[in-house]
């Protein structure tokens, strides 16, 4: 449970213990020196000390009269209430005491000076905290000005980074490019006897949670150097030529402790291409641009400072950022394949208790296109379901749990789906998966579900691929359209109508029909004219037409003539195993959730029966 923060106080309150304060001081320390410690006493105590002659000095006032005793090293000071006493000056005069002004001695200059300093010290306390509480309250942009300019960079000593290439997984090219800025570090000398001059900076491109931080961080432990950890967006003042002083700050950090590395995360916040139609280009991102080209010209690189950044936006960066000399090695640090998928969660798994045969490889597989973040999120959640299920260890079934979590959501328990609904359902997922099955050239299916899910599915078909494939040729394509088309034909096939939830599978065939036309030349209409092109390629790969509006029309004809014939050929498919469509159907609705194995073992018995 989140814990609740207290309430800040208003300012009113500290005013208030500053007065209080105040207050308890005059009231308590400050009289006695203020009074230089006269002791007030009654008229009768007075009359006594006379008649015994301690009464050595007296003033007579109006309302009181001040007296001081016989001690001639350190006389007290008193006074007492005057009375209407005609006899008290002959008393005084009898008792020898003389008449003089006593209460100008009640006040030394010490005490006078000590009260005025603790006074102005305690009003210099009260200040300095309250001036803090501005600060805190007014936060680093506008409280803070003894602090503009200063790098807010985290710096790690090589004994507190504690992270290794061993820690890092399913990145080996990454890390091969990287190892050689580990062993200039290490070795300088044997790079400056050949004349070779280490690069000054890499950058790390990639997608989200392919681990470019951990990279960076591992390249800083293995060499056992500094390490500087700043976000782009940290540069990013409300006043102009802030974030510039806070870079040249930071490389005067960095100089000053060489070697050592910088590592600047999301680097595409401040480095941006400049915009040439702007009114002079005097924002304050654009100084600090200016200012980080500048400093990364002007540091040597024989000190041993290396300069790492990470973007998943690498098309949005400056030219003049890229240009050798700057950044001269660009580290590509992509998903993960098979193999690296498989160590990503060997890694992952060293952290949690695991039981008797967990097979790496049949997740590695099913959890295809994930990032090295996602697999570690895996590992978790399979950690978490093994405690919701009172076990001690993970076993496979968390495992491929999991996967299903960390890809569809977790399972949708207050929704309850409808008879007709649920029967629905598991005829558009048997549509799926017997048109896949019915075709050559299509991966495998492993289960088939009915269970909502929190991500919007009410139902999936899970298929996985033996292997990585990186390479599709045009009757796969198309057979995995047909794949998609599957679900939609099922539903007008046995209900004679549609419902809304192909929804999902209509984008994403369509998106693969465009992409056949316009991207990968399978049109013999446009043949290998490139008609799209990519934005973003790290950040969800959104296209943009690069051609005339005819064209695009006409791209827009040749992919609905795409679709529906592969909509009629799912038709045709499962019209030709309709008997087992109704039985395949009949058997999920009952079960809810089947594995791959049951769907092929009632697919084959179908066969033979007929």
């Amino acid at each position: 449970m989140q814990q609740m923060k207290k309430p800040k106080k208003p300012l009113i309150f500290y005013y208030c213990i500053g007065l209080l304060i105040m207050f308890v001081l005059n009231a308590v320390v400050f009289p006695q020196y203020i009074r230089g410690q006269i002791e007030e006493v009654d008229y009768g105590t007075f009359l006594t000390m006379l008649e015994e002659k301690n009464v050595s000095m007296a003033q007579m006032e109006k309302d009181y009269i001040y007296f001081a005793d016989n001690n001639e090293e350190e006389p007290s000071y008193y006074s007492t209430v005057a009375f209407n006493d005609p006899e008290l000056v002959d008393r005084l005069k009898a008792s020898g005491c003389k008449f003089g002004k006593v209460k100008e001695k009640e006040t030394s200059v010490f005490s006078t000076v000590f009260s005025i300093i603790l006074q102005v010290a305690v009003f210099v306390l009260i200040g300095q905290l309250l001036s803090r509480i501005l600060m805190k309250r007014m936060g680093s942009g506008m409280g803070n000005a003894m602090s503009f300019g200063k790098s807010n960079a985290k710096i790690y000593v090589a004994s507190e980074t504690g992270i290794k290439f061993t820690d890092v997984a399913g990145e080996d090219e990454a890390k091969e490019q990287l190892q050689e800025i580990v062993d200039f570090l290490h070795n300088p000398e044997k790079y400056q006897e050949i004349g070779a001059v280490m690069p000054k900076g890499a950058l790390l491109v990639g997608p989200p949670g392919t681990g470019k931080t951990l990279l960076a961080k591992a390249v800083a432990g293995e060499a056992e150097v500094p390490f500087f950890s700043i976000s782009g967006s940290e540069f990013v003042e409300m006043f102009v030529g802030m974030g510039a002083a806070k870079v040249r700050d930071l490389f005067k950090q960095a100089n000053d402790k060489a070697p050592c590395i910088v590592f600047i995360d999301e680097i595409d916040t401040i480095g941006k291409k400049r915009d040439s139609g702007g009114v002079g280009g005097n924002d304050e991102r654009e100084q600090t641009l200016n200012q980080l080209l500048t400093e990364m010209d002007g540091f040597d690189g024989s000190k041993g400072v290396v300069i790492l950044a990470a973007t998943n936006r690498p098309e949005t960066l400056d030219p003049a950022l890229l240009r050798p000399g700057r950044f001269d090695r660009r580290v590509p640090v992509e998903l993960p394949d098979l193999a690296g998928r498989e160590d990503i969660l060997k890694v992952h798994a060293k952290k949690v208790k695991l039981g008797d045969s967990i097979d790496f490889n049949a997740i590695a597989r099913a959890a295809a296109g994930t990032s090295g973040a996602e697999l570690a999120n895996i590992i978790n959640e399979a950690a978490l379901r093994a405690v919701r299920s009172g076990r001690a260890y993970v076993v496979q079934e968390d495992l491929e749990e999991s996967i299903e979590v960390v890809l569809a959501g977790y399972q949708k328990k207050n929704a309850i789906l409808s008879d007709k609904e649920k029967l629905i359902v598991s005829y558009h997922e048997i549509g799926h998966a017997l048109v896949a099955a019915l075709q050559t050239n299509s991966a495998p299916v492993t289960k088939i579900t009915i269970i909502p899910r929190t991500s919007g599915a009410l139902g999936y078909t899970m298929q996985v691929e033996e292997r990585d494939q990186h390479l599709m040729n045009q009757e796969e394509l198309e057979n995995k359209i047909a794949t998609y088309a599957g679900g939609r034909a099922a539903e007008e096939l046995i209900f004679g109508s549609v419902t809304t939830g192909a929804s999902n599978d209509i984008e994403q065939m369509t998106k693969l029909a465009r992409a056949m036309i316009t991207r990968y030349g399978m049109s013999d209409e446009f043949g290998m004219m490139a008609l799209e092109t990519v934005n973003n390629q790290y950040m969800g790969g959104d296209t943009s037409l690069a051609c005339a509006a005819e064209t695009a029309a006409a791209v827009d004809e040749k992919v609905k003539v795409l679709l529906k014939t592969q909509y009629k050929k799912a038709m045709e498919l499962l019209q030709g195993q309709k008997q087992k469509l109704h039985e395949l159907a009949k058997y999920l609705y009952e079960k809810e959730t089947i594995t791959g194995e049951e769907f092929m073992k009632i697919l084959q018995e179908s066969a033979e029966d007929r």
